[in-house]
């Protein structure tokens, strides 16, 4: 087997908590709503350069899903541009974010919490921090 990427990755939720998912990731990360095949329960396919990267489905009120299970889950990392638009657009929302710089490269990093608590990257890769 090849493994070419990573294709997408998927946040099951309550209506409420996936319309705030949506704007979280639409609003402040750049995805935008795209076409999402006719499956049986509600959701949004959220595209990045042309592909769904992330997909939001309503969870059905008959699941029963484990949701305290210990998890190695850390974060997921976007591939961004414009870190000072994004960072005046984080800190005018008033969202709480912590800034990193990846040693040796240079290149900076956002992390910031979407509603549900799933740990966000935001990469500018191509830019680099400025010098202290």
């Amino acid at each position: 087997m090849t493994t070419r990427g990573l294709d997408h990755i998927n946040l099951r939720a309550d209506r409420a908590t996936l319309d705030a998912l949506k704007d979280f990731y639409c609003d402040l990360v750049g995805l935008e709503v795209g076409p999402r095949p006719p499956f049986p329960h509600f959701g949004y396919w959220l595209y990045a350069g042309g592909r769904p990267v992330v997909h939001l489905y309503q969870a059905g009120a008959d699941e029963t899903r484990l949701t305290h299970g210990a998890t190695t889950f850390d974060h997921v990392a976007f591939q961004c541009e414009d870190s000072a638009g994004v960072e005046a657009l984080l800190r005018g929302r008033g969202i709480a974010f912590r800034k990193a710089v990846v040693p040796a490269s240079g290149q900076l990093q956002f992390f910031l919490s979407d509603p549900a608590g799933n740990k966000v990257e935001l990469n500018f890769g191509r830019e680099r921090a400025a010098a202290p």
